[in-house]
């Protein structure tokens, strides 16, 4: 329950002042905020945790109170310490609270709720899973604020959770975010879509990965053969980013800088890409049939049945990997 902020006695007997008072209710709230974070770090069961948040578990709020933890905060601690159970228990019982904006102590501008970005941040498939299907229950306006939400301009770049999933090189969180309605188009605060975005991190890649003697030498230079692997499997999930960005996006490929860019170092980027996948990205020709058709097979499963009725798909070997569950 909360502490008593009412002035109390001294060490020597007196009457103890505002400012005495008031500090040690600041320190009882770190000790109790702290061994809430602990609980959920250390996944404790479900019930305890919400038993500490409901009657024990405080932090000091932006109006200089003592408050307890709301189902919102207690779902950030949870994503970022993979409490899955927890996740799921606070999306099933609180859904609109446990998605609002949490307090001023736990974010840093007035955007909406932060969960689905810090879902693709960690990489917490489950968790991220259970919040779309969870936010198809609510209003269009609501589900649309949520999944296009813009990320703070000074922490985030003002992009939206798509931008971080390209940014992060997290294909499976992309492939949920699309299939539950995300909108590929949007900007962030450079001006760039989630797709120019992916192109500009591919280009940094490539940019930086060893030279053929680099990697040729890399038998007898243990840091550069793992740099030279890592390189490849970040290189191999943007590529497989861009497959997925494109059932997505049938409009065409990019414009403007983006697509000077590509004609600019034609030869480059046809290697980097593929013939095909170069002439739809630099608007020279149309995607190929097969990606036309799977475009199509895509628009055909509804959000609510994401990505269950996948599994009716003739999938292409490049989706087959992708692990939607979040338990690999």
């Amino acid at each position: 329950m909360p502490w008593d902020t009412r002035p109390g006695r001294s060490a020597n007997g007196g009457p103890e002042g505002p400012g005495a008072a008031r500090l040690r209710v600041q320190k009882q709230c770190r000790k109790s905020s702290f061994a809430f974070y602990l609980a959920v770090r250390d996944l404790l069961p479900v019930w305890l945790l919400e038993d500490m948040r409901a009657s024990e578990a405080f932090h000091w709020d932006e109006r200089g109170r003592p408050a307890a933890y709301s189902p919102s905060e207690a779902l950030l601690y949870a994503l970022v310490h993979d409490h899955q159970a927890y996740a799921h228990y606070l999306l099933a019982t609180f859904p609109r609270r446990a998605l609002a904006p949490p307090s001023a102590g736990f974010r840093c501008c007035t955007a909406p709720g932060p969960h689905v970005a810090l879902a693709v941040r960690y990489n917490r498939v489950g968790i991220l899973r259970r919040i779309l299907r969870t936010v198809q229950d609510f209003p269009v306006e609501e589900r649309v604020r949520l999944l296009d939400r813009r990320g703070c301009s000074r922490v985030e770049g003002g992009g939206t959770s798509l931008h971080v999933a390209c940014e992060l090189a997290r294909p499976e969180c992309l492939f949920l975010l699309l299939g539950h309605g995300a909108s590929p188009g949007l900007r962030d605060g450079s001006g760039f879509t989630p797709l120019e975005l992916l192109l500009r991190q591919l280009n940094q890649d490539a940019s930086s990965a060893p030279t053929a003697a680099e990697a040729a030498s890399a038998t007898v230079n243990v840091n550069v053969a793992a740099n030279a692997t890592s390189s490849r499997e970040v290189c191999q999930r943007r590529l497989l980013l861009l497959d997925l960005l494109a059932l997505y996006t049938p409009g065409g490929g990019v414009v403007g800088s983006a697509r000077c860019e590509l004609l600019g170092d034609r030869l480059r980027w046809q290697r980097l890409l593929g013939e095909d996948k170069f002439q739809w990205l630099a608007g020279l020709a149309p995607p190929s049939l097969f990606v036309r058709a799977m475009q199509v097979l895509v628009t055909t499963i509804s959000p609510g049945r994401f990505p269950e009725a996948l599994d009716e798909l003739p999938l292409p070997p490049f989706l087959q990997p992708l692990d939607l569950t979040g338990k690999g």
